[in-house]
């Protein structure tokens, strides 16, 4: 069963979102990479003063291969301003009728 992945970074969403619409090319070579090792769904998401990053992947070792090979997401991160280390937390995905 594939895990949610749930990345929460104090960050400036509205930096990120501009420098993700700038940079198509980078965003979408991070997405090919993240495909290829079993990403499935990805969106962020802001809060105030927060971007939060919603994934799902085979595994958690999945995840932790692709951020570890990723310099590109370190770029991402320095433009949307982050600060410190991202909080990172796996959840178990439930089979359940009604998920879409």
């Amino acid at each position: 069963m594939s895990v949610m992945m749930i990345l929460k970074l104090k960050a400036d969403p509205d930096a990120l979102e501009r420098f993700a619409n700038a940079n198509p090319e980078l965003m979408a070579r991070v997405e090919k990479a993240g495909r290829e090792l079993g990403n499935v769904r990805h969106s962020f998401a802001a809060g105030d003063g927060e971007v939060v990053v919603v994934d799902e992947w085979p595994d958690e070792a999945a995840f932790h291969t692709f951020f570890a090979s990723q310099p590109d997401v370190g770029q991402i991160m320095h433009a949307a301003g982050a600060e410190g280390t991202p909080e990172i937390t796996f959840y178990r995905k439930l089979d359940t009728p009604g998920q879409f």
